[in-house]
């Protein structure tokens, strides 16, 4: 047996490789890419003899992304995502001083690999496919966080010179693309309560707006609202600035809606996306968004309860002595979380079962977001029985436990 820790950086990995009784055996700085892997290959080789088999190789590294994981995983070895708070707290064995090296790095990951393997996760074989839908569903998240952001700069921005153009454009929402066109053509309240009807209903044509000339005609006498004013060169100087925040935010509504569509390829191509999208409240890019987290290494989650700990919706019990407290669990994926909950809301009203479970959570005095937690819970056990068996989604046998209940509205 090999036990490698590896301290990775942007351009280079610190490496060392150890034996099963935590002997030394080699320690070298490789660089990223075909050169570092193709070394580090060659130093194994050395150290570990002819015989040596590639499950005998463990590797502990802080990362479950990028070629070069890939490239450990792809040749055999047993890879271990670290994680950096784990790793930090294994460190504190040898000192609490707090001193930090590369190198040092990389010989505490060996030691843990080699001494608390047991109590480490493998990095997931998920299939290309699943992989493919997890970087399609991070980025489309991730340009709406980022849309998001950029909105509240440009409606901070419109509150400091020019409020009524909040007012005026809030029957079409100010991330939409025609609301934010109609800004970049007029900026200003000056240039704004020079628009015209016919203007205004252009654009919205060209966006198919419903009922085109009622809605210029309000948003025409909303701009034309008296309002405090500022003085002119300041004005133009916050105009400047919204239209590039409104600019910015006219490229993140096509990026987004590029990505969408990748979104829902991707996930329709992988051949679980059926039994995601047979479970209540899951759609197209919450089924995606989960399919990504969770991946689909059939060997992942041994149990239910594993993978109701790793969604972050299971509680956790924190006893000593006399105290005796059970608490939500707070160290998650945040991108599962969020994508959980949006299922468990809407199956409240998709599911019978659902809203059963909820209002029996509730009757225990129950806050709004543990009951809701306790649906997403229970979705997860669902979902994992129906990967399990390969089976979709069965409002019957999913809530028999709970079918005495009665709904109430």
């Amino acid at each position: 047996m090999l036990f490698i820790g590896d301290d990775w950086a942007e351009d280079h990995h610190d490496i060392e490789l150890q034996d099963e009784t935590g002997r030394k055996l080699a320690s070298a700085r490789l660089p990223e890419g075909v050169e570092g892997i193709t070394k580090l290959h060659a130093l194994i080789a050395r150290h570990g003899g002819e015989d040596l088999e590639p499950r005998q190789v463990t590797v502990g590294i802080e990362t479950d992304r990028g070629p070069w994981v890939q490239a450990l995983v792809a040749t055999g070895y047993r890879v271990y995502a670290v994680n950096p708070r784990q790793a930090a707290r294994f460190k504190e064995r040898y000192g609490t001083s707090g001193a930090k090296s590369d190198k040092g790095d990389a010989h505490s990951l060996a030691d843990m690999v080699r001494i608390d393997g047991a109590q480490l996760r493998p990095v997931a074989g998920d299939s290309d496919q699943a992989q493919a839908v997890r970087v399609v569903a991070r980025a489309h998240q991730t340009l709406i966080r980022e849309r998001t952001r950029t909105f509240q700069r440009l409606r901070n921005t419109l509150r400091e010179y020019f409020p009524g153009a909040l007012t005026a454009y809030a029957s079409l929402e100010l991330t939409s693309t025609d609301a934010l066109e109609l800004l970049v053509k007029a900026p200003t309240p000056e240039q704004a309560a020079k628009l015209t009807k016919s203007q205004i209903a252009v654009v919205l044509a060209r966006h198919r707006r419903h009922r085109r000339d009622q809605r210029a005609a309000a948003i025409q006498a909303a701009l034309r609202e008296p309002q405090l004013g500022v003085a002119t060169p300041v004005t133009a100087a916050y105009g400047a600035a919204a239209t590039a925040h409104a600019r910015l935010l006219i490229a993140l509504n096509e990026q987004i809606a590029v990505l969408e569509e990748q979104v829902s390829a991707h996930f329709h191509a992988h051949p679980d996306a059926e039994i995601y999208l047979s479970m209540p409240g899951i759609g197209e890019i919450t089924g995606a968004r989960v399919l990504a987290e969770f991946g689909d290494d059939p060997t992942r989650y041994t149990s239910a309860k594993a993978r109701k700990n790793y969604a972050g919706t299971s509680p956790i019990t924190r006893a000593s002595g006399r105290t005796h407290a059970v608490q939500a669990r707070y160290a998650r994926n945040n991108r599962l979380a969020d994508a959980l909950q949006r299922q468990a809301f809407s199956a409240l009203n998709a599911s019978p079962g659902a809203r059963r479970y909820y209002e029996k959570q509730r009757a225990r005095d129950a806050g709004y977001n543990p009951a809701l937690r306790q649906v997403g819970n229970r979705l997860v056990g669902i979902l994992h029985g129906c990967l399990k068996t390969h089976t979709l989604y069965d409002e019957a046998i999913a809530w028999s436990h709970h079918a005495a209940l009665p709904v109430t509205t």
